[in-house]
């Protein structure tokens, strides 16, 4: 195994990183909550996006119009 360790140091080691990845975002996610708001701010965006499209749609019919 690399730096000589043993297998069973090394899937303990391994193991334990494991588990403490997996609680520390288990705790991120409880307490600070990351994803509580963001539907919200999806469907700002899209609304944002939509209303971009609509405005430069209208822009371009308008030009059209002039131009003709």
């Amino acid at each position: 195994m690399p730096a000589g360790v043993s297998w069973g140091q090394y899937l303990r080691f391994t193991a334990a990183a494991l588990l403490s990845m997996m609680a520390g975002s288990q705790t991120v996610h409880l307490i600070y909550r990351p994803l509580e708001g963001l539907d919200n701010l999806v469907k700002e965006k899209e609304d944002e996006i939509l209303r971009q499209r609509q405005a430069s749609q209208e822009t371009s019919v308008t030009s059209n119009h002039a131009s003709s």
